[in-house]
């Protein structure tokens, strides 16, 4: 996985509470095994008609919204079935952040294991990012991982994010779980040889 640090994007509201898995991706598109190609059929059904063209309404299909790297949605984002093929389309088309009031726990771990950072903020928060981009589809937004935070541009409105420590320094460094055992390999080592609580029958 790409290394995370700090992002500064534009961002792609989507204002819709209880977006499930099956509307983030339609399980008639979980035939592949592999993580690539599921973004050019993310919200496929709310992307295109019934002859398969765009329609114009929808947030992905303007242009001043369809390069952004931040997905901004309403509550409750990711629930339904525990497919992992959601984080995929959502990383394969190319966000690297979700920011929401409320994520599904099974989406949210999901997310993580796939480098795709779920930024949880106060209703509040996520109502003045919908209402300030009806005014300026310009509007960016900067996530600080390291320092866990979230700022709406020029608008000096700033809060604090959580995320289990363990996955933090998974995204900074790139890691995957077998990453992250690897790059403590050494210490695991140690431990072996020195760890009353192991012994070893020849």
């Amino acid at each position: 996985m790409e290394k995370f640090t700090t992002i500064t994007s534009t961002i792609a509201p989507l204002p819709i509470e209880d977006v499930d898995t099956d509307q983030i991706i339609p399980a008639r598109f979980l035939k592949a095994t592999t993580k690539e190609g599921f973004g050019q059929n993310l919200f496929r059904d709310w992307r295109y008609d019934e002859n398969n063209n765009p329609k114009k309404d929808f947030v992905l299909n303007d242009p001043e919204f369809s390069k952004a790297k931040i997905l901004v949605a309403g509550k409750n984002f990711g629930c339904g079935s525990s497919r992992e093929h959601a984080a995929w389309a959502i990383t394969d088309y190319g966000f690297k952040v979700v920011v929401s009031s409320f994520f599904a726990d099974i989406f949210k771990n999901n997310a993580l294991n796939n480098g795709l950072l779920p930024v949880q903020v106060s209703q509040e928060f996520l109502n003045f990012i919908f209402e300030k981009v009806k005014a300026d589809k310009k509007l960016q937004l900067t996530v600080n991982l390291e320092a866990q935070t979230i700022e709406i541009a020029g608008h000096n409105k700033k809060e604090h994010f959580d995320i289990n420590e363990y996955k933090k320094t998974c995204l900074l460094n790139g890691y995957d779980d077998i990453d992250y055992l690897l790059s403590i390999k050494d210490k695991i080592e140690q431990y072996e040889k020195t760890s009353k609580y192991l012994s070893f029958v020849d």
